[in-house]
């Protein structure tokens, strides 16, 4: 087969040996490392199947990790790097987004019969329209899950069906910190087809803790039993990065034992877009606990309720283990409430889903929790945009302050009753907020995914809180989150040339 784009640089693809491995950043380092090599690089994963996602800038759907990898190249995300979105809807089934669209809905059992072919011709366009787009560039692709789960590997989309389709050199990724890394890369290796075990160009241990030098010697047996070399030994990076799915999420603990502030999120079962509070998680002064329904929600500076992709299930959930009512006597004893796109939409009054595009719970009117006076209906397409205007709220000093995100959510709300409730911006579609309880407690929401991302907002809304517990406020003149966002990739970056030669993977075969 031969590759369709003779012109650029070979291209070069990060797999595997499983989930979790580290595939997303150790490409995100690779596209950093190759821009400062001086190529340009393209990031690309065919399929991905994620809950955390990013509005491009023409209004498309795609994973927040391809974003990522888009800034680390120093491009504009754009849909054309991650064509196939699968967001799994909690019961067997996913909603399919082909090039930034919903085209329908999968079950897990016909996707493949189903959703193949399509699917293929969308990886196919997304790749002509970003080579296109950056003729020259060199395809940095990212695989998905492990290359060879052999019930699947006639028809994976987006592992070694298109490192065949491109000749693209491939790195394989293990990682050390869950054990077997031996048996992972043996493995995998085994099951490779004759005709693809040509295509791996190197080995990449990942998460290494302690000395390297302690393993020298697994270093030197795998390349006796592989052939092939390795390339380096990644440390494990004592950063917070963004977690590649919200498993991840389970292994995040307390990191900051001084903090100032404790903030609770509720881990909602069909939680969505957890990267809005990766601005949080990166302020010294705060410590997130996240809470799962069934947990205790003690007495935190301010509860988060976040974005959703079942709502109402979600809502259900938060009704049977009794956090909806936690949640109601913590706004009546003064506690403070900021919810996000589906956890806006469960604040409200009532919400109701004709058309039952909320799955087997739709249908009637669901009470919501009753903490704003919004009703919302389940409708119509998609609100998928970038959206800029000035907040409201929470009150300061000088002009209202700018802020920027997205929108990305299916219902629509409406209020009820304005005479308690005022809109959080100027932009009155992004959200209101209201004061209830006897004590002053704040609830307030917004469909603006990226808010946490506005520096002198988040500081502000931080400072509101700090001033309850009489703390000195911090200081509001930050920049937006993308500039500590880009030296963090700077950082991955220089721990993967510190430890990684990638001048056996980017060698040209004679």
């Amino acid at each position: 087969m031969n590759r369709p784009y003779p012109a650029s640089p070979r291209p070069l693809m990060v797999l595997g040996t499983s989930s979790g491995a580290g595939k997303s950043l150790m490409t995100a380092a690779l596209c950093r490392v190759l821009r400062r090599r001086g190529e340009q690089s393209l990031p690309f994963k065919g399929q991905n199947m994620s809950l955390n996602a990013w509005v491009d800038q023409q209004g498309g759907e795609m994973a927040y990790s391809q974003a990522l990898q888009a800034w680390a190249a120093g491009l504009e995300p754009r849909v054309a790097m991650n064509p196939v979105l699968l967001k799994p809807r909690g019961d067997s089934t996913s909603e399919v987004i082909h090039l930034g669209l919903s085209v329908g809905t999968a079950r897990a059992e016909h996707y493949y019969r189903d959703w193949f072919r399509p699917g293929w011709a969308a990886i196919r366009r997304g790749l002509e329209e970003l080579q296109a787009a950056h003729p020259g560039g060199r395809l940095v692709l990212e695989g998905a899950g492990s290359p060879v789960e052999v019930n699947l590997q006639a028809r994976d989309l987006t592992n070694l069906r298109l490192a065949q389709y491109l000749r693209a050199r491939c790195l394989l990724v293990a990682d050390i910190e869950r054990g077997g890394v031996f048996a992972q890369i043996v493995g995998t290796l085994a099951l490779l087809r004759p005709v693809e075990r040509p295509l791996i160009g190197g080995l990449l241990i990942n998460r290494f803790r302690g000395r390297r030098s302690l393993f020298d010697e697994g270093r030197l047996w795998l390349e006796r039993q592989t052939g092939l070399p390795v390339l380096g030994v990644m440390p494990w990076l004592d950063e917070l990065f963004p977690p590649e799915d919200s498993l991840d999420l389970l292994e995040r603990g307390s990191r900051k034992p001084r903090s100032e502030l404790r903030i609770a999120v509720l881990r909602l079962p069909s939680l969505s877009n957890f990267s809005d509070l990766d601005p949080l998680e990166a302020e010294s002064s705060v410590q997130l606990q996240w809470r799962r329904p069934g947990e205790p929600l003690e007495q935190p500076d301010a509860v988060i309720l976040p974005g959703s992709k079942q709502t109402l299930r979600d809502l259900a959930s938060l009704r049977s283990s009794g956090l909806a009512e936690a949640l109601r006597a913590y706004v009546a004893g003064g506690g403070q409430v900021f919810a996000l796109c589906g956890g806006l939409q469960m604040l409200g009054q009532e919400l109701h889903d004709p058309e039952g595009l909320e799955g087997e719970l739709a249908g009637d009117r669901v009470a919501g929790l009753g903490l704003l006076p919004l009703r919302t209906v389940f409708q119509g397409s998609k609100a998928l945009r970038q959206r800029r205007s000035r907040a409201l709220w929470p009150p300061g000093p000088g002009e209202p302050l700018l802020v920027e995100g997205f929108e990305l959510h299916q219902g629509r709300s409406e209020l009820m009753d304005q005479a308690d409730c005022m809109p959080l911006a100027e932009d009155g579609q992004l959200g209101w907020w209201a004061v209830s309880g006897t004590q002053g407690g704040v609830v307030a929401g917004t469909y603006l995914h990226g808010i946490f991302e506005n520096g002198p907002w988040r500081r502000r809304w931080l400072n509101q809180l700090r001033q309850r517990r009489q703390l000195p406020p911090l200081e509001e003149t930050q920049p937006h989150h993308a500039r500590q966002r880009d030296a963090l990739l700077d950082r991955l970056a220089d721990a993967f040339e510190a430890h990684i030669d990638l001048s056996p993977l980017l060698a040209e075969p004679v």
